[in-house]
């Protein structure tokens, strides 16, 4: 999100597109995650407050469970390919989305469009990657930064200056 925002600042014309997971909390209690576009709509992705009949069939990772049909009412449409498109977000690629049949094939579209993407995926447990995770990883012209809290603010510069060059309408 930091990138971002740099690069809004920055290169304020530029038109991007996509969405972020948030945690949410009671209190200092982690109880579920959300999806945000990037114009601040929200929709819940994973809880584990949630329990209604519906949710039962719900999938799990952990103590969460996924509701994916508000995940893709709202994601999904982001990931939409537009002509005047200069970036996606997609944070994140990971197992609670993953979960979503229509969610892999829309974000191979985006990497196959000439738009530039910023994705975060998670690290792999137990030195395995997902296999979509994984496929994303291996695209033709991927570059993958590992962040963590201590490198977090040197890498973003790093990580704006690759897009700066890419995004650039000269």
């Amino acid at each position: 999100m930091r990138v971002l925002e740099t690069l809004k600042m920055s290169n304020p014309n530029l038109k991007i597109q996509g969405f972020y997971t948030s945690e949410v909390r009671e209190g200092s209690e982690r109880v579920g995650f959300e999806v945000v576009t990037l114009d601040g709509r929200k929709a819940p992705l994973a809880s584990t407050t949630i329990s209604t009949s519906e949710s039962l069939r719900w999938p799990s990772v952990g103590k969460y469970k996924v509701d994916l049909a508000s995940f893709e009412s709202l994601a999904l449409p982001e990931l939409q390919v537009k002509e005047d498109t200069d970036l996606f977000i997609i944070d994140e690629i990971g197992k609670m989305e993953l979960f979503s049949s229509s969610f892999f094939p829309a974000v191979l579209k985006v990497l196959e469009s000439n738009v530039s993407v910023l994705a975060s995926v998670p690290i792999p447990k137990f030195g395995r990657d997902i296999p979509g995770v994984a496929r994303v990883k291996n695209h033709p012209g991927a570059t993958i930064f590992t962040l963590s809290q201590s490198n977090r603010d040197a890498l973003r510069e790093q990580i704006y200056n690759q897009f700066v060059g890419s995004l650039c309408r000269c």
